[in-house]
């Protein structure tokens, strides 16, 4: 849980004070591990579930405050927007039965937060991105009113100086600016922890670092981005550009992101790690501090470290070094970052018992990793999982370069069971959890691929926004049901929200942003080529910038084409004949006022337009479309009364033309 009592301004005395705190924070950890205070012989494990809130229709719910009113549990607390929640576990000894137990909590905190939500009329939902979010759900309105989540903000909007920039490339490409941090709020995942000593904590760390990769691959399930299918799991390249405060302009000068794998091999201590991250990343939060650590520790007591542990908490590690305290002695944790939420509990449990087997398994195998294996190999096998998920190809210890999905089942499987066995795990539960994992790879019905297949399925019926829908609310039925995801079916679109009409819906859930412009300066002759060429019967006129300054109709064109007389040389431009600063609407709008905009302007088509840049285009044939799934959902027509319906409602359209 983030420490929410933090100061918002960035007065340089105070930023001074707080990292002069910070350096007696850092000098009084290395006089605690030199004097071998930390807690050694135990071994503990935890987790953080985070969720999303949706609707009926799956999108969205920003409900938090009012679950909170109804919560009792201390566990149960907010995240970075309204429609995210989060709950963190107690932790458990290793061994024996601890998975059994973690997946029991897990589920008990999972039912009591789908209690709460539905006495608002809304569910949860376990995935990495919610395919059904829409960026217009990102704006500062939504985020959950705590200061922390307030000066988050301030400081990476002043630190970057300006709106963040977002390109990811899959099999769709998004490119997009926003200013502020809330894209961070699209990601969810399921973060484990792991104590170990402080001597023994640079081997595992590097041992955490190596398995990332396969356990990720293993695990992707965020393929969906405001419907673009980016990358298996999109969750890792968006979380890291959400709080990037690096200039694109600085030639060759090497700077890492906030969110990032790290730079190197941990070689003799975790100081490493909070000495790197204090040197590269500026503090960016500040809070009261009633205690001086170093005289903590003159008085025998053990200091909370808390400038410290705010530091650490604002600069995001996939694998993170944690210092705790437990009945009032210190310990460390490897928090693990890297697994996002769902598919359900048990897919999770056995997510975390696979890394947690391939943790232990390799440092049994191996004193020091990185007589094996480059620490670049090992990243960039971070970024192929992401990227590909069980399509990587993996470098792997043995100097072998491996499809990811037969070294998991291979060499990685048994690997973690037998790290798993060593460490006195009940062996039942390893069969269970393991035999998980080893049909997901199997069947490389990973949550990703369900999703990119249940969508692929769709492909031809319905809206892409009834597509995103059926595919959230699809997923959800699933998770209550609770069988892993690769004995999913896929989702069908008549899973989705059956809507009575348009209400409740926005532009952006109908619009098209697959946009044919021109610019003003071009020729008439080839407009009309276009929209013979591309069957449209708008073109859109923009600038170099992407700036809306018209729009040309068919009818437009057809009236021109009528009324001249001769052909100019070099043929008339675009621009003396476009609709001039048409009526256009942003992507929030609701539906029912865009159509009652179009009506009352007896106008064909809607240009959409977000900070005066051209998005996306909604027509009458758009609405014609829609009026026909909804009528064809209360009739109940059978295919071929569909087509016939499909026929007459296009053969209207043609004939009725678009006015200008």
């Amino acid at each position: 849980m983030g420490e929410h009592s933090v100061r918002r301004d960035a007065e340089p005395s105070v930023l001074r004070e707080f990292t002069n705190h910070l350096m007696r924070d850092v000098r009084a950890l290395e006089l605690m591990l030199h004097e071998n205070m930390f807690e050694t012989g135990m071994r503990r494990i935890g987790a953080e579930q985070e969720l999303f809130m949706v609707d009926q229709r799956g999108e969205p719910a920003p409900v938090i405050e009012e679950v909170l009113e109804r919560n009792t549990d201390e566990r149960i607390v907010t995240e970075l927007t309204r429609f995210n929640v989060e709950f963190n576990m107690d932790p458990l000894q290793y061994g024996d039965d601890c998975f059994a137990r973690m997946e029991t909590t897990t589920t008990e905190l999972i039912e009591k937060v789908r209690g709460l939500t539905q006495q608002v009329d809304s569910e949860i939902a376990m995935t990495g991105i919610l395919p059904t979010a829409h960026l217009s759900d990102f704006a500062l309105d939504y985020m959950t009113p705590r200061p922390r989540y307030y000066a988050l903000n301030d400081a990476i909007s002043r630190l970057r100086g300006g709106a963040g920039q977002y390109q990811i490339q899959g099999i769709d490409e998004l490119f997009v600016k926003h200013d502020s941090i809330m894209l961070e709020g699209c990601n969810t995942s399921f973060q484990t922890h792991f104590q170990v000593s402080p001597e023994e904590f640079p081997r595992y760390y590097n041992m955490a670092q190596v398995v990332a990769a396969p356990c990720l691959a293993a695990a992707t399930n965020s393929p969906l981005l405001f419907g673009k299918r980016l990358w298996r799991e999109t969750r890792i390249a968006l979380f890291q550009q959400a709080v990037d405060t690096r200039s694109s302009n600085l030639y060759l000068r090497e700077m890492s992101p906030r969110v990032h794998f790290g730079t190197d091999w941990v070689d003799e201590s975790v100081m490493e790690i909070f000495k790197e991250d204090i040197s590269r990343f500026r503090v960016l939060l500040t809070t009261g501090l009633d205690e001086d650590p170093l005289e903590v520790l003159e008085e025998g007591d053990v200091p909370n470290l808390m400038a410290l542990q705010l530091h650490n908490g604002t600069v995001y590690r996939w694998n993170r070094a944690c210092y705790g305290i437990t009945e009032g002695k210190p310990h460390l944790r490897i928090e693990n970052r890297v697994l996002p939420s769902g598919p359900t509990v048990v897919d999770e449990i056995a997510n975390a018992v696979f890394w947690y087997g391939l943790v232990a398994g390799l440092a049994e195998e191996y004193r020091d990793v990185s007589e094996h294996i480059e620490f670049y190999e090992v990243r960039h096998n971070f970024n192929a999982a992401a990227r590909n998920g069980l399509a990587s190809q993996f470098k792997w210890l043995d100097g072998s370069n491996r499809p990811a999905h037969e070294l998991i089942l291979d060499m990685l499987i048994p690997l973690a069971e037998q790290g798993l066995q060593s460490s006195g795990v009940n062996v039942g539960d390893i069969d269970r959890y393991l035999g998980i994992i080893q049909k997901r790879v199997e069947t490389q019905q990973t949550g990703a691929q369900w999703q990119l297949d249940s969508m692929a399925r769709m492909q031809n019926v319905g809206s892409r926004a009834e597509r995103l829908g059926a595919l959230t609310r699809g997923m959800v039925e699933r998770q209550k049901a609770g069988h892993p995801v690769h004995e999913w079916s896929l989702a069908a679109l008549e899973e989705g929200y059956t809507p009575t009409g348009m209400k409740d819906t926005n532009v952006e859930d109908y619009m098209t942003t697959d946009l044919f412009t021109v610019h003003e300066e071009e020729s008439i002759e080839f407009v009309a080529r276009l929209m013979d060429w591309q069957k449209i019967r708008h073109v859109l006129v923009e600038d170099e910038q992407h700036r809306l300054v018209g729009l040309i109709s068919h009818r437009t064109l057809l009236r021109h084409m009528a009324e001249r007389k001769q052909r100019p040389e070099g043929g008339m431009p675009v621009g003396d004949i476009m609709v001039e600063e048409p009526i256009s609407v942003s992507p929030d709008r609701p539906t029912l006022e865009a159509v009652e905009l179009m009506r009352e302007h007896e106008i064909g088509a809607l240009p959409i337009v977000r900070e005066d840049r051209l998005v996306g285009i909604i027509t009458e044939q758009d609405f014609i479309q829609i009026a026909g799934n909804l009528l064809d959902d209360t009739l109940g027509l059978d295919d071929e009364q569909e087509s016939e319906a499909a026929a007459a409602a296009q053969s209207t359209s043609d004939g009725g033309g678009a006015s200008s």
